[in-house]
C-alpha cells in the first residue's frame, strides 16, 4: 500500500554516475534535430538510413527515409516495437500545441523544423555505446523519453533533478514532443540510463504504456506532498478521503482508478464521470463505484448521493474538456484536493474560476513522469510503473482497443480516428 502523503521520489538525489565534464549543451545527437530534417531531402545514402512518419507541417504525415541515429558512446541505439498514441501528439498534430521552442520560448513552425512524434516507447536494444556496460544488444526496453541531468551526465544536478522533480529539469528536452526525435520511426537513440529494461515477458504494447502510467505516479506523488485537507492517510477520520471523482474515463483516468484501488489501497467511494459508453464500462470494471454519464444525469446530483452530500474531498480532472470547470464548485467540499491532469480545456472562460476559488481548493497542477533517480542512474518512477504492469496490479490491456500495424496508419489515427466512439487507446505496433 503506497499512503498518500509520502513522497516515493526521495528528497534529496546525488548524481549516481562518475563524475565527468559538466556538459550544458544539448550533445544527444550527431546532429541537431532540425538538420536531421533537414538533410532527409538531399540524403546520398551514403549513411544507414531508416523509415520514420515526419510531421511535415500541420496535420501533414510524410513517409520519409532519414538518416539512422549514430550513438555516442553513453548511448544505446533502439529498435522501436511499439509506440502508444497519446492526446498530446494529437494536439501536435493539429497544431494546437508545438512545444519545440527557440530560445526565447516561441514555437518553431512545422514547416520549418518538422518533428518525429511519439513519446510512449518501448523496444528491443540494437547496437549499444562503448561506454555501455549494462545493457546488451537483445535486451528489451521501455525508453524515459525526458533528458535531464543524469541523462545528459552533468557533473552538477540542478535543483530540480537533485530533489526528485526531474520533469522540470533546467536543461529538459523531450523525444517526440520538444523536437527530439521521437519513437514513430524504426530506431530511437537515447542515454542508456534511459532505458530501462523489461524482465518479465511481457508484451511491448503493454510495456508501451509505462509511460503513461509513469504521469499517473508522479502526478499522485505530488498530491502526497502537498499539505491537504483531506488525504488518505490522516489520523483523524474527518480528515480522511472518503469520496473521490475522477471527471474523464480515458486511458488516464482508467490508470487512476487502478492506482487508487490497487496501489493505495483506497476503499472509499469512487466516481468516475464520461460521456463514452465504452468508458464508463471499462471505469466500472477496472474499479469505479459509479460510473456517470454527464449528458443524461445531473453530475453534481449523483455525486453529492455518493459523498454524504457536501462533494467529493479528492477531484481528478482527468478530461481535458473546459466545461467541466463550470462544474467543479458543485462537485466539491470546501478545501479540497483538485488534481488538474488533463490539458485542453479550449473554450473556458476564466470567470468560472470565481466561485472554484471561493470554496479554498488546494489545485495541485502536474505533468510528466518525472521523479529521482535510483542508483544506476535509471528513473525510479518508470521502474515503478514497470514493476506495477508486470506484476498485474496495473491492467493496461483491457483499455488497448487499437492496434495500428504500420506508419501510414498513425495519420488516420490522430486526424479522427481517435475521436471514434470504441476508442480508448491505441498502439502503433511495428
Amino acid at each position: 500500500m503506497v499512503p498518500f502523503g509520502r513522497n516515493h521520489q526521495g528528497a534529496k538525489h546525488k548524481d549516481p554516475r562518475p563524475k565527468t565534464k559538466d556538459q550544458n549543451r544539448n550533445d544527444h545527437h550527431p546532429v541537431s534535430t532540425s538538420t536531421f530534417i533537414d538533410t532527409v531531402d538531399s540524403a546520398t545514402g551514403s549513411g544507414p538510413m531508416m523509415r520514420a512518419s515526419v510531421l511535415c507541417d500541420v496535420a501533414r504525415l510524410e513517409i520519409r527515409d532519414v538518416p539512422r541515429p549514430v550513438i555516442a558512446s553513453h548511448e544505446v541505439l533502439v529498435r522501436v516495437a511499439a509506440v502508444g498514441i497519446c492526446g498530446t501528439d494529437a494536439h501536435i498534430f493539429a497544431g494546437h500545441a508545438n512545444y519545440n521552442t527557440n530560445e526565447r520560448g516561441q514555437p518553431i513552425p512545422l514547416a520549418l523544423q518538422p518533428q518525429i512524434l511519439g513519446h510512449e516507447i518501448s523496444g528491443t536494444i540494437e547496437e549499444v555505446g562503448q561506454g555501455v556496460s549494462d545493457l546488451r544488444p537483445g535486451d528489451r526496453v521501455v525508453i524515459d523519453q525526458g533528458l535531464n541531468c543524469v541523462s545528459r551526465r552533468r557533473e552538477r544536478l540542478c535543483d530540480y533533478c537533485r530533489t526528485g522533480d526531474s520533469h522540470q529539469c533546467e536543461f529538459y528536452r523531450e523525444h517526440g514532443i520538444t523536437g527530439l526525435p521521437g519513437g514513430l520511426a524504426d530506431f530511437i537513440a537515447v542515454p542508456a540510463v534511459n532505458a530501462v529494461k523489461i524482465t518479465t515477458n511481457l508484451s511491448f504494447i503493454s510495456a508501451a504504456l509505462v509511460e503513461p502510467l509513469g504521469c499517473v505516479i508522479h502526478s499522485s506523488d505530488t498530491v502526497a506532498k502537498t499539505r491537504t485537507r483531506y488525504s488518505f492517510t490522516a489520523d483523524k477520520p474527518d480528515q480522511r478521503v472518503r469520496s473521490v471523482l475522477i471527471c474523464g474515463a480515458g486511458p488516464a483516468g482508467l490508470l487512476f482508478i487502478q492506482y487508487l484501488r490497487n496501489v493505495i489501497g483506497y476503499s472509499g467511494s469512487l466516481c468516475v464521470s464520461d460521456p463514452n459508453k465504452r468508458k464508463r464500462a471499462l471505469a466500472k470494471k477496472l474499479g469505479a463505484d459509479q460510473a456517470i454519464d454527464p449528458t443524461a444525469s445531473d453530475l453534481i446530483e449523483v455525486v453529492r448521493e455518493h459523498s454524504s452530500g457536501k462533494g467529493v474531498e479528492y477531484l481528478i480532472e482527468a478530461s481535458g474538456a473546459g466545461e467541466v470547470f463550470a462544474s467543479i464548485p458543485g462537485l466539491v467540499c470546501k478545501q479540497a484536493a483538485v488534481l488538474l491532469y488533463g490539458h485542453g480545456h479550449a473554450g473556458t472562460d476564466l470567470s468560472v474560476m470565481n466561485n472554484i476559488l471561493f470554496k479554498e481548493p488546494q489545485i495541485v497542477a502536474s505533468v510528466g513522469a518525472s521523479g529521482g533517480f535510483d542508483a544506476d542512474g535509471r528513473p525510479m518512477v518508470y521502474k515503478r510503473a514497470l514493476s506495477l504492469i508486470e506484476n498485474k496490479q496495473i491492467d493496461v490491456e483491457a483499455f488497448i482497443t487499437h492496434h495500428y500495424k504500420s506508419f501510414e496508419q498513425v495519420s488516420a489515427a490522430l486526424s479522427g480516428g481517435m475521436q471514434e466512439e470504441d476508442y480508448v487507446k491505441g498502439v502503433v505496433v511495428l
